[in-house]
């Protein structure tokens, strides 16, 4: 937990005092950790639960499943513990909208043959009704139509278990995975009778593609040979998939549902079993019914037993994000999980999930929160942006692991933990480069703030707060200069030398190489040279509309304006602050709204709150503006770079806050405060204002406002310029006013 307060100046020379104290404290938070694992290692399992986790508290353990009866009385007899076994249906179900409500990116839609294999779902807040096929050792087909109510409405004995014991008779391999390894190699068309085996070339006739099974294992009645393991496993996975998918398509049809998820053990993520079913289910519904598949569906029934078992402590009023730290990621190698030591053959999934305390909301601005997308590019299409981005991160990262170990000086383990952040988040990304749908859908954001999960697992919770103090010192020195020198200007020159300023504050980012090579490298650097930087204003390269200027001289004060801030430092200080000084001067209310965590050297909003009460100290404007709440000073909710307006944003659980300003940071990634929300509607905004380039370019670039809005960064990564039709340093200038 990074810390961040004002000191007790009373009495004393404050002029060669920090701007503030910054600590790093500890702090209990909850985090749900789900293993899935194979029941040969179910003792193993229980001797770690029984060394580590069991506490004089824990009275009971829930189970649900068929191994709830199974292991019942070994659970008990390990653990000294009751098992309380929970209904299977009641905890998948429970499982199941639990994901899909939580997990950004849970739900996928399998495309062989198209250029990228996953495709996935943004959630929805309205999942129901959908179907439900559970394939576990068996199949079962529930009908789902509100939270509560939900029906067991069919199933089979024809499942998992069926293609492990049948896998098992016909190759003599024993483990689920190798079984699954070998149908992954083998040519099923060595085996099944097709079509065109039945009919020749008069196949046509019959409307039906001649590399349609027609019998599965039929080949094996005439031909005089032994059949491959590989070949007769990948039959047989082709078998029941198929068998399964039609079943799943009958009862949909019959209780007129488009949607169908698929889960339990069976799936495991593996492609020709998805793609199997994936063909059944189109081809039988004609292509009205979408098969659907789930990152985390191994997990289902767990996650059900827990929030049974956590109905007491109302688990509904949570949001709950996932931890891309401690995640396995769909399809990736499975890490070692200590004390587990395994064969090669065992496998060990891990989910990790942290808690979070308020419901989800959007912003109220958003035009179509239904089509809001926030991200700009999606590297798990574009090839050569992912392997742009992935390098980039990559190379930035030694001086990533540097910066962490350098902010906690009195640490005599900072360098261990630092290298240790290094190689996982370095596993990451190497994950990544082989399944960059690992994770969902692959974005800049999403790096960034895995990168971010990887720091805070490894105790770095703001790697630049010192350099971020430093700055914000030095920054407010020249405020009162700044502000004196624009006050000398007529009006128009005040607005484009404001602008200009708030372009020139956005150079300064830690997070940006070539910034930081030059901060690095050139102590002195300050505002004006950054002004020099800049690249396109004034003139036509990556500036995107030119009507806010046009807009405040000719029309009204806007009513409220949104400001959503970057950088500390240069950036708020001398940057956005004179702006919205300027807001507040034409009867323009500001809500300024700053990060609740900590993220590269981005402003947070303890930190804003200090700030402030420093500016308002010397400006009278920004001081009556404050004591009359015509500025207020709010947090995003976010501990990230990036900006994420929509519905499934997971929440931080603060709203806007009075007090003396201290941070619990308890995630990590994109997400937008409810008191923001309640705020912005409350106020009538009416002109948004998003600054930085993960705000304003890796996300919300595209992002349709219903009032006006403006979006400026500085592009301080060439291959981003070139990619934008500029140079380094161009700017980004991009005024939207909504249709009417």
């Amino acid at each position: 937990v990074a810390r961040v307060r004002s000191f007790d100046h009373s009495g004393k020379d404050i002029e060669n005092e920090p701007l503030y104290e910054i600590s790093v404290q500890e702090e209990i938070t909850a985090r749900l950790h789900f293993i899935k694992f194979e029941n040969t290692y179910i003792e193993t399992c229980l001797d770690f639960i029984k060394d580590h986790l069991v506490n004089t508290e824990t009275k009971v353990i829930k189970a649900t499943g068929g191994g709830a009866y199974k292991f019942k009385d070994l659970i008990e007899k390990k653990l000294g513990l009751k098992v309380d076994k929970e209904d299977v249906m009641t905890c998948l179900i429970k499982g199941c909208n639990f994901v899909l409500r939580n997990i950004p990116h849970e739900v996928f839609a399998y495309q062989k043959d198209s250029d990228t294999e996953f495709r996935f779902q943004t959630n929805h807040p309205n999942i129901f009704p959908y179907l439900l096929v559970n394939i576990g050792s068996g199949v079962s087909i529930v009908k789902v139509e509100t939270e509560d109510k939900f029906e067991w409405i069919g199933g089979s004995s024809i499942g998992g278990g069926t293609f492990w014991g049948l896998g098992a008779l016909l190759t003599k391999t024993k483990k689920f995975d190798e079984l699954l390894q070998l149908a992954s190699k083998g040519q099923h068309t060595n085996v099944d009778m097709l079509v065109k085996d039945v009919y020749g070339g008069a196949y046509q006739t019959l409307g039906l593609s001649g590399n349609l099974i027609a019998s599965s294992f039929g080949k094996s009645t005439t031909a005089d040979k032994e059949f491959s393991k590989e070949d007769m496993a990948k039959s047989l996975l082709h078998m029941i998939s198929n068998d399964i998918g039609q079943l799943a398509c009958l009862y949909a049809k019959l209780h007129n549902l488009d949607k169908i998820y698929f889960g339990g053990f069976f799936i495991r993520g593996h492609p020709v079993t998805m793609r199997t079913i994936t063909y059944s289910i189109n081809f039988f519904s004609k292509g009205e019914v979408q098969a659907l598949f789930l990152r985390h569906e191994g997990y289902l029934g767990a996650i059900g037993a827990f929030l049974k078992g956590a109905e007491q402590d109302n688990p509904n009023q949570y949001s709950w994000g996932e931890n891309y730290a401690g995640s396995s990621g769909l399809m990736s190698t499975s890490p070692d999980v200590y004390p587990m030591q395994r064969t090669r053959s065992g496998t060990f999934d891990m989910l990790e999930m942290d808690r979070l305390e308020r419901p989800l909301v959007n912003l109220p601005l958003l035009k179509d929160p239904s089509t809001y997308i926030p991200d700009t590019v999606d590297l798990t299409d574009d090839a050569m942006a992912r392997k742009y981005w992935l390098t980039c991160f990559e190379e930035a990262l030694d001086g990533v692991a540097k910066r962490a170990a350098a902010s906690q000086p009195d640490s005599i383990d900072a360098l261990q933990r630092a290298e240790k952040f290094r190689q996982k988040y370095w596993n990451k990304l190497q994950t990544l480069r082989q399944q960059p749908f690992a994770y969902g859908t692959l974005t800049v954001r999403s790096l960034l703030d895995t990168r971010e999960h990887c720091l805070n697992e490894f105790n770095f919770p703001d790697p630049y707060s010192k350099v971020k103090q430093k700055e914000n010192g030095i920054a407010l020195k020249c405020f009162q200069s700044v502000i004196e020198s624009l006050d000398s200007l007529g009006w128009e020159e005040r607005q484009f030398a404001l602008v200009k300023g708030l372009l020139a504050g956005n150079v300064f980012d830690w997070g940006a190489k070539a910034v930081s090579d030059v901060l690095e490298s050139e102590p002195q650097f300050g505002f004006e040279e950054a002004k020099s930087k800049l690249q396109g204003i004034g003139r036509s390269v990556v500036v995107v509309g030119s009507g806010y200027c046009v807009s405040v001289r000719e029309g009204p004060p806007h009513k409220c304006a949104l400001i959503f801030a970057d950088n500390s430092g240069i950036d708020i200080i001398l940057g956005v602050f004179p702006f919205v000084r300027e807001l507040l001067s034409r009867g323009t209310e500001v809500i300024l709204a700053c990060n609740s965590g900590p993220a590269l050297n981005d402003v947070t909003y303890s930190e804003s709150l200090i700030v402030t009460e420093r500016i308002a100290a010397m400006d009278p404007v920004i001081q009556s503006a404050l004591r009359e709440e015509k500025l207020l000073l709010v947090q995003t909710g976010s501990s990230s770079p990036c900006l994420d307006l929509s519905p499934q944003s997971r929440l931080f659980p603060w709203g806007r806050v009075r007090a003396r300003p201290s941070l619990t940071q308890t995630s990590r990634s994109s997400r937008l405060d409810k008191g923001l929300a309640v705020l912005v509607r409350e106020r009538k905004t009416d002109l948004v204002i998003i600054e930085g380039m993960g705000r304003a370019i890796h996300t919300n670039y595209y992002a349709a406002l219903k009032c006006e809005s403006l979006k400026l960064a500085v592009i301080k990564n060439s291959w981003l310029a070139d990619r934008l039709g500029g140079k380094i340093f161009s700017v980004i200038f991009k005024y939207e006013v909504p249709c009417k």
